[in-house]
């Protein structure tokens, strides 16, 4: 790659060649996973690039398709699967610096993509008192642009399901990897070309997204004796039609009085709980539904004392995948997984694949809508022994009716359903016609005759190996 001809090209735009900070920017949140540890800790871009507007995009993407040189997308890096990682080195596109609230108006916003959702909510709860229907529990750290390419749900999917159902994303403008650039407005069903498609196949440089009321929620957590105690509240508070919530997770014993450390003075040990955002109209009922169920209400934001909230993370941050990130802090063992657990035996399943690894698994669940039913999706615990054993137990979870999206992969079928998105590989043939656009992570891109269910496991330099 000739980088020097590259730089000349993009004189005058906002360039870092320092092979640390390269090195930093190249990464994210891969090392949850030992596997993807093991894979791509030597993985790094040659140079990052950091456009400030549209315009400035368009220039860095033709000089690299007339170059030849791959452009790997990035918001903050606080993906978990190596969504923004460069396999084949390159460019590392910033979008961080289009950052800009462009409208907001009743039911939505317009912004750039470099926006940190935390930002975009208080600026539309300053201006119109509405926030974001969801955001991940990295909402202070990740952009919106992050969360559309890289992400799924999160909190707040309680109410309003997945990213990708229709409704949950408004428009949004995408730049090609053309020798001329397209910028393309995409809406309803074409916004399935590029959700959740790692930046494989166009870079998001506007995004109309809908809004609702925001609320003062109050963060409560709620202790019970058993993880199947819990689970059962839980189920049936999210299935309350007149209490509105945020988020409802469950995280078991001994994971909340040995891992969430300034939260630990409020829990008793053995408790295995559940993480509540309830709105303030509803935590009066919210309270009598949980003496109804005999749960402890071990913390409340609204009773707990100035002294007592000072430097406390709000509860989000406790649930999704900063459960897991709180459990690697004080035990550097343990990783995880992520499965669903099918309505309408979601409590039964969930049951089951606790009991099922005494020791090595430690629940986790996160209530949703999905398909118009509540259900939950799992991120238990794992602790991690061999690359094998967890193989073994991501095949019975497979095989108790309990589906995996592996995150111990990086690539988009693989950490998904393990089949070919069309959608997104068409409009990938249309958009980056030279398959410079985050190469390595698509596999249909890459091996269109890749078998899913062969039982082989895709490595990123086109290479495969028995697992």
């Amino acid at each position: 790659m000739d980088m020097t001809a590259l730089i000349a090209d993009l004189d005058g735009l906002r360039i870092e060649e320092n092979d640390k900070i390269v090195l930093q920017k190249s990464r994210d949140f891969y090392w949850y996973s030992p596997v993807l540890k093991r894979q791509l800790d030597h993985v790094a871009g040659d140079i990052v690039v950091s456009p400030k507007s549209e315009e400035e995009l368009i220039r860095v993407l033709k000089a690299c398709y007339r170059h030849n040189i791959p452009v790997t997308p990035r918001g903050t890096g606080t993906g978990n699967y190596g969504q923004a990682m460069p396999l084949s080195g390159g460019v590392v596109l910033s979008l961080a610096d289009i950052n800009d609230i462009r409208e907001i108006a009743p039911g939505r916003v317009v912004c750039g993509p470099g926006v940190i959702c935390s930002d975009l909510d208080k600026a539309a709860r300053a201006e119109s008192g509405q926030e974001l229907r969801m955001h991940p529990s990295t909402a202070h750290t990740a952009t919106i642009g992050g969360f559309i390419a890289g992400g799924s749900g999160g909190v707040g999917s309680i109410s309003w399901g997945g990213l990708r159902d229709f409704g949950n994303i408004i428009r949004l403008r995408v730049v090609t990897m053309e020798e001329e650039p397209r910028v393309l407005e995409l809406t309803g069903a074409d916004l399935h070309k590029v959700t959740h498609a790692y930046g494989t196949n166009g870079i998001i440089t506007e995004i109309e997204m809908p809004l609702t009321t925001a609320y003062d929620w109050v963060d409560a957590i709620v202790g019970f004796d058993s993880f199947d105690a819990a689970a059962s509240y839980a189920n049936a508070l999210a299935r309350q039609d007149g209490i509105l919530t945020k988020l409802i997770s469950v995280v078991s014993a001994p994971c909340p009085f040995d891992y969430f450390k300034r939260h630990q003075k409020f829990l008793t040990e053995g408790e295995s709980v559940v993480l509540v955002m309830v709105a303030p109209q509803s935590h009066d009922a919210f309270k009598a539904f949980t003496a109804r169920h005999s749960g402890r209400i071990a913390f409340d934001a609204t009773t707990a004392s100035a002294e007592d909230l000072k430097g406390l993370p709000p509860v989000f941050e406790l649930s999704w995948n900063h459960t897991t990130l709180r459990a690697l802090r004080v035990d550097p063992a343990w990783t995880y997984l992520q499965s669903l657990y099918p309505f309408p035996n979601q409590l039964a399943l969930a049951s089951k694949m606790d009991r099922m690894f005494p020791g090595e698994l430690i629940s986790h669940l996160e209530f949703v809508r999905f398909d118009g039913d509540i259900t939950c999706f799992g991120l238990p615990l794992i602790r991690f022994t061999t690359e094998e054993r967890l193989e073994e137990i991501m095949e019975l979870h497979n095989a108790h009716g309990c589906p995996i999206f592996n995150p111990h992969r990086f690539t988009l079928e693989e950490g998904g359903m393990k089949q070919t998105d069309e959608i997104q590989l068409e409009f990938k043939r249309q958009a980056d016609p030279k398959g410079l656009l985050n190469p390595g992570k698509m596999i249909a891109w890459d091996d269109p005759d890749y078998d899913f269910n062969s039982g082989e496991v895709w490595l990123f330099k086109g290479l495969k190996q028995a697992s």
